[in-house]
């Protein structure tokens, strides 16, 4: 287990050094979950993870955190009882904020996406009209 959260704790400290160094918009832990996850992936395309039989210490160490991340909430959960007055008294910008943030980050994901998965289509019309044109 000390091997596997030193991996972990490793690619947060180099995604956090990178974010730094770079001036990247991200943060830190994410870039270091992103360097993780190409690691892994580049590690079982290298050897043959799918001859082992049993689970490595980074995964049983991933689990046993994923089996215990409601306790990652109670801090987020002292904030708001905290700052329960705040909440009452700027209920109103707060919902709408969150509302309009939503709204706008769904709406941001189906253009791109739609963009993303449409653009092989709208080719492979282009492809076929100029055929024809041809």
């Amino acid at each position: 287990m000390p091997v596997a959260l030193t991996i972990l704790v490793g690619a947060q400290l180099a995604g956090e050094v990178l974010r730094r160094l770079l001036h990247l918009p991200l943060p830190g832990p994410v870039i270091g979950m992103f360097i993780l996850a190409v690691a892994l992936v580049n590690r079982a395309r290298g050897s043959r993870a799918a001859t082992q039989t049993g689970p490595t210490s980074l995964e049983k160490t991933a689990t046993v955190l994923i089996s215990n991340m409601g306790l990652m909430f109670v801090p987020a959960g002292v904030g708001i009882v905290a700052e329960l007055g705040v909440l009452r008294s700027e209920w109103l910008p707060i919902v709408a904020g969150v509302l309009v943030s939503t709204v706008l980050g769904l709406i941001v994901t189906g253009v791109v996406m739609h963009r993303i998965t449409g653009r092989p289509e709208r080719d492979a019309k282009k492809t076929l009209s100029s055929r024809e044109a041809s």
